[in-house]
C-alpha cells in the first residue's frame, strides 16, 4: 500500500495511466462477457418454440414461425435466376435443348415434357404442370413431392398409399417438399419418413438409425435423390434396387434378375429400365463422399447470423455459393474453382453426347431389322446390349451434378454404354445385311424437339389441350378442399 502510495505521490502520470488501462480492461471483459450472454440466450431461444408443431404438421410456415432464419433460406429455393453451364435452378426444356431424348424415351411420358428442375418450393406445382402426368399415374409419384406424404402414410399405411392412384390425392398432397420431411418436430434431429430408405438398408443388413449425424445429412437427400422402381403391378410399392449393391451394374443386374421393365421402346421394342436420378449412390463413387463431405456441406452450408450458427436451407448448386460452399475447403479463386467444375462437366457431356447417339441410332436400325422381318430369337441379343447401353447412358444423364460428384465413375459408365450400344448396332448391320437392308439407314431429321416427337407419332397439339383443360379446373378444386380440410382441423 505505501509503495502504492508513494508511486500516486512521486509518479502520478503512470499512476493514472495504470488506472485508466485497468478501466478500459475492465470494460472490455464486461462487453465480452455480455456478449456471451446475448449469444448463448440466442442459441437457447432456437429452440423455444413460439407456436407448437404437430407430429405431422406438414406446413413449412408453421416451422417458420419457429424457426425463422432456415424459413427466409429456404423461401429462396423460389428463385430460378440462376444458371450454371448445365444446371442451376432455371426452368429449361431439355427436350427443346436435347431433341435425341425423345426419341431415346419413345414410347414413355418423358418424351412428352421433361424440364430441368427447379427449386423445392415447385414440387407441387411442377409435377402437376407436366404432361407426364396426363399419364395415369400411381400415387407413389407424390411420394418425393410433398411434406403431406409421411402424414398420410401414417393415416392410410405405407402399402395403400402406394396403391391409391395420384389424382386421389391430389387435394391431400399441397405442400411442397420442406421441414416435416427431413426434422423430427420435438427434437429437430434429422430423420428419415420415406420407408423405402429404410427398408432398402434393411435389406443390406444395416440399421440406418445408428447413422451419424454427419451421414444423416446426406441420408436425408438420399430419401428421394435415388434410383427407384415401383415394384408389383398393383402394388406399385417404392424399392430401390439395392439388393446386390449401388452401383450401376450391380442394379442392372437386380433389374435384369427381377425382369424389371419401366416402358416396352415403340420403336425398337426394347425393355427399357428408365433411370431415376442416383444422385446418392453416385456421389459415393466421388472424392468428396469418400472423404466424409455431406451432401448438406455444399448444398446447405452453415451460415451465422449474431450468434447463432445454422444450416442455410436455401438447398442450391454450389456454384451459385462457392465461397460458403467451396472455399471452406479449397484455397483457389472462385474462377479456378468454377473452371474445375466445367472441365470435368465438358469432358463427361462429351462422353454423354457419344452414347446418346449410338443409342438413338441403334434403336432406328433395330426398328429397320422388325421392319423386314426379323425374328425375336435374332434381335434378342442386341435388345439386351440396347437395354443395358440406355440404362447406362440415362444412369449418368440423370444423376444430377454426377458429372462432378463422381467425373470417373461417370466415364467408366459411359465407356461402357458406348460398347454395349455399338455391340448391338454391329450384330444389327449384319443382321440388317442378312435380311437385305442396305447400310447405313437413312437417319431422320431430329434436330428440334416438334420434329422428334412427331416422328415418334405424339400429337402434341392434342396432349397440350388436353392437360390446359386439366390445369384449368382441377389443381384450383384440389386446393379448395385442402384449405377447407385444416380449416376444419384449425377449429
Amino acid at each position: 500500500m505505501k509503495k502504492i502510495q508513494q508511486l500516486i505521490t512521486e509518479k502520478p502520470l503512470i499512476a493514472w495511466g495504470l488506472f485508466l488501462s485497468t478501466v478500459v480492461v475492465v470494460f472490455f471483459i464486461g462487453l465480452f462477457g455480455a456478449s456471451i450472454v446475448e449469444r448463448r440466450s440466442e442459441a437457447i431461444q432456437r429452440f423455444q418454440l413460439v407456436t407448437p408443431i404437430a407430429e405431422w404438421e406438414p406446413r413449412n410456415e408453421v416451422w417458420g414461425e419457429n424457426f425463422n432464419r432456415q424459413f427466409e433460406s429456404y423461401i429462396k429455393t423460389l428463385d430460378t435466376t440462376f444458371a450454371s453451364k448445365y444446371g442451376g435452378s432455371a426452368m429449361v426444356d431439355m427436350l427443346q435443348r436435347e431433341p435425341n431424348l425423345v426419341v431415346l424415351w419413345a414410347g414413355y411420358a418423358f418424351s412428352r415434357d421433361y424440364n430441368q428442375g427447379r427449386g423445392h418450393y415447385y414440387a407441387i406445382k411442377d409435377i402437376r404442370n407436366t404432361l407426364r402426368t396426363d399419364v395415369p399415374q400411381p400415387a407413389t409419384c407424390w411420394t418425393c413431392k410433398s411434406t403431406d406424404v409421411p402424414r398420410l402414410m401414417n393415416e392410410m399405411g405405407v402399402s395403400d398409399f402406394y396403391k391409391k392412384s395420384w389424382n386421389e390425392l391430389g387435394d391431400e398432397v399441397v405442400n411442397a417438399i420442406g421441414c416435416h420431411d427431413c426434422h423430427d418436430p420435438k427434437t429437430m434431429n434429422l430423420r428419415i419418413t420415406r420407408p423405402a430408405l429404410i427398408e432398402a438398408f434393411e435389406r443390406q443388413g444395416k440399421d440406418i438409425t445408428k447413422s451419424s449425424h454427419q451421414d444423416m445429412r446426406s441420408l436425408v437427400c438420399a430419401q428421394c435423390h435415388v434410383e427407384y422402381y415401383f415394384k408389383g403391378k398393383e402394388e406399385k410399392y417404392l424399392t430401390l434396387p439395392w439388393d446386390d449393391g449401388i452401383s450401376v451394374d450391380e442394379m442392372e443386374k437386380y433389374y435384369d434378375e427381377v425382369e424389371h421393365v419401366d416402358f416396352v421402346h415403340t420403336l425398337s421394342k426394347t425393355p427399357v429400365i428408365k433411370a431415376q436420378h442416383p444422385d446418392w449412390e453416385m456421389a459415393q463413387f466421388g472424392i468428396h463422399a469418400q472423404r466424409g463431405v455431406a451432401c448438406a456441406d455444399c448444398h446447405m452450408p452453415y451460415k451465422s447470423e449474431g450468434g447463432v450458427k445454422f444450416t442455410d436451407h436455401h438447398i442450391q448448386s454450389p456454384l451459385n455459393n462457392i465461397s460458403r460452399s467451396c472455399q471452406v475447403c479449397h484455397r483457389e479463386s472462385e474462377e479456378t474453382l468454377l473452371n474445375n467444375v466445367y472441365e470435368r462437366q465438358d469432358k463427361v457431356k462429351e462422353l454423354l453426347l457419344l452414347a446418346e447417339h449410338s443409342i438413338v441410332k441403334a434403336h432406328l436400325e433395330a426398328k429397320a431389322a422388325w421392319d423386314k422381318g426379323a425374328k425375336e430369337e435374332e434381335m434378342k441379343n442386341i435388345l439386351t446390349n440396347i437395354r443395358h447401353a440406355q440404362w447406362r447412358w440415362d444412369y449418368v444423364a440423370a444423376s444430377h451434378g454426377g458429372s462432378f460428384h463422381a467425373p470417373l465413375e461417370s466415364a467408366r459408365i459411359l465407356a461402357t454404354s458406348i460398347r454395349k450400344a455399338e455391340e448391338a448396332r454391329v450384330e444389327l448391320s449384319k443382321l440388317l445385311t442378312y435380311l437385305g437392308v442396305q447400310t447405313p439407314i437413312a437417319m431422320p431429321d431430329l434436330s428440334t424437339k416438334e420434329k422428334a416427337q412427331k416422328f415418334i407419332g405424339l400429337e402434341m397439339d392434342k396432349l397440350k389441350s388436353k392437360k390446359q383443360t386439366f390445369l384449368s379446373t382441377v389443381p384450383s378444386e384440389w386446393d379448395k378442399k385442402a384449405k377447407e380440410r385444416q380449416s376444419t382441423m384449425n377449429n
